[in-house]
C-alpha cells in the first residue's frame, strides 16, 4: 500500500485483533512488561488509513485457484470474492496433546493475544493455582517456565527429549540454560512423555508421564506448533510438514497464489535446500518478498539462517543456522569449534562474564554453516555476523582472519570469536 498506492487491498482477518506479536507473551504473562496491549505491530485502522478494505471475524473457507475465488464467512453468511493475486498468510496452530483430560479447566494453549489474557486473568483471579506444569521445553516453553516462576509459582517443565532447546542448541549449550534454570527454582523432566491430565471438580489437578505424577493447578501446552495450510487442499504442492511449498518469491504451485509466513516453506542458506523455519523475522521478510511479486516488482528472498535468540535470568544464549545434531540429520560433513573467554581484557576491573561460543563448518569446504553463544553478557549482535557469513558461505579459515575492533570497554584485541576459528582444525 505504501508502495504500490493504485492497488486495491482487501484482507480477510478470522482473528479479532491483527500482528501480535507472540515472542513478547511470555514478558506479558510474567510481569516484566505492564501490558500486552503494545504487542501489537499494526491495528485494522492503520491497515484502512492506507486504503485497504479489512474484514474481521471473517473466515477463508475455501479457494478455487482456476476461478480466482474464495469463499468467506462473513457476518453470518457466506460471500464469493475474486482476485488477481492472493497472499496466504495463514500462519501456525499449537499442537494439542490428543490425551485423557485435555478438555479440564485450566489446560492452556499459548499462542494468540486471548490465550495469554486467558492465562493472566486466571492467575489474578485465583490465588490457589500455585503449581504450574508446562509442557514443551523449546524456546516458548522455556520463556513460559521462568514466567511463571517470576510469579512466584512452583514450575515444572516437562520434555521428551533428552535436552532443552534441542531444536536450536546442541547439547552442551541446551544444558547451560537448564542449569541456570534450575539454580533459579525450576524443576525440569527430560526424556518423559505425558500420558493423561488428571482433575478435581472439572479442573486439571495433575500430569501424568511415564515416569511420575506432577500436582498441578495449571497446565501450559507448549508442545510445538504446525503450519495452518488447509486450505487449497490438493491443488497445494506441500513441504514435508504440509507446509505451502514456495519459491523465492513465495509463490506458490498455483499462478498468482503465494504463501508467507509460518504457513509456508523458506530458503535455507545452512542446507542450501527448501527447509520449514517459523520465527516472527521470517514472516516479516516473506511478506515483504510476496508483496512486492504480487504487485509487478521481481525480488527474490535471500533465503534465511534461523537466526534466533533467548534470555533467561539473565542468561543469553543465540544460534544461527545449523547445530551439530541438525547437520548430521541432514546428512552434512560437519566439524566444530569451541572456546571460552571473557568478553573484556582481564586487566578491566569491571564485571567480565565468560562468553562461550561454537563454530559449526562442512568438512568438505570449510564453509560456516552455524554458530552458537551463551554468556551473561550480552552477546546477541554477534549472531548477525554469523548469519551473514552463513548466506555468504564465508569459511572458517576467513573469519579467522577478519578485521574487527578492539577496545577495552568493548572486547579484546583477539575476541572469542576470531579466536575460535583459529582454533579450528
Amino acid at each position: 500500500m505504501d508502495n504500490y498506492k493504485n492497488e486495491e487491498v482487501v484482507v480477510y482477518v478470522r482473528n479479532d485483533n491483527i500482528s501480535f506479536l507472540g515472542c513478547g507473551m511470555a514478558l506479558w504473562i510474567g510481569k516484566q512488561i505492564s501490558t500486552g496491549d503494545n504487542l501489537f505491530y499494526c491495528t485494522p485502522q492503520i491497515l484502512q488509513n492506507k486504503g485497504s478494505k479489512v474484514h474481521m471475524g471473517a473466515e477463508v473457507t475455501a479457494i478455487d485457484p482456476e476461478s480466482k475465488t474464495v469463499k468467506v464467512k462473513l457476518n453470518g453468511e457466506e460471500i464469493e470474492d475474486h482476485y488477481d493475486k492472493l497472499i496466504l498468510a495463514t500462519g501456525s496452530n499449537p499442537v494439542t496433546l490428543n490425551i485423557p483430560g485435555k478438555e479440564l479447566e485450566n489446560v492452556q494453549l499459548v499462542k494468540l493475544y486471548q490465550n495469554a489474557q486467558s492465562v493472566i486473568n486466571k492467575i489474578e483471579e485465583d490465588p490457589s493455582i500455585e503449581n504450574v506444569v508446562v509442557i514443551g521445553a523449546g524456546y516458548l516453553g522455556v520463556e513460559l517456565a521462568e514466567a511463571f516462576q517470576r510469579l512466584g509459582k512452583n514450575v515444572t517443565l516437562i520434555d521428551r527429549e533428552e535436552h532443552i532447546l534441542s531444536g536450536n542448541f546442541d547439547p552442551e549449550y541446551g544444558d547451560r540454560m537448564a542449569e541456570n534454570m534450575k539454580s533459579n527454582g525450576i524443576d525440569i523432566r527430560l526424556e518423559e512423555s505425558v500420558l493423561e491430565f488428571k482433575g478435581e471438580k472439572g479442573k486439571v489437578s495433575s500430569v501424568v508421564t511415564d515416569k511420575g505424577t506432577f500436582p498441578c493447578e495449571m497446565v501450559i501446552s507448549a508442545a510445538g506448533f504446525t503450519p495452518n495450510s488447509s486450505l487449497g487442499g490438493e491443488a497445494f504442492d506441500r513441504f514435508k510438514n504440509v507446509a505451502y511449498l514456495v519459491n523465492k518469491r513465495f509463490e506458490t504451485s498455483q499462478k498468482d497464489v503465494y504463501a508467507i509466513g509460518d504457513c509456508s516453506t523458506e530458503y535455507n542458506n545452512a542446507i542450501d535446500d527448501v527447509d520449514y523455519i517459523a520465527l516472527a523475522t521470517n514472516a516479516v521478510r516473506s511478506g515483504i518478498v510476496a508483496a512486492h511479486n504480487a504487485c509487478g516488482t521481481d525480488i527474490e528472498s535471500l533465503g534465511v539462517q534461523g537466526s534466533s535468540a533467548i534470555s533467561i535470568f539473565g542468561y543469553n544464549m543465540v544460534s544461527a543456522g545449523l547445530t551439530v545434531a541438525a547437520a548430521k540429520k541432514h546428512n552434512i560433513d560437519v566439524s566444530y569449534t569451541d572456546f571460552e573467554d571473557t568478553q573484556l581484557p582481564a586487566f578491566m576491573e569491571i564485571d567480565n562474564p565468560k562468553v562461550n561460543i561454537r563454530i559449526v563448518y562442512r568438512k568438505d569446504n570449510r564453509v560456516i554453516v552455524g554458530a552458537q553463544l551463551a554468556s551473561n553478557y550480552d552477546i546477541s549482535q554477534q549472531i548477525n555476523l554469523f548469519s551473514l557469513a552463513i548466506q555468504e558461505k564465508v569459511t572458517i579459515d576467513k573469519l579467522a582472519l577478519l578485521d574487527i575492533f578492539f577496545l577495552p570497554h568493548f572486547d579484546q584485541p583477539y575476541n572469542y570469536i576470531t579466536m575460535a576459528a583459529l582454533s579450528a582444525k
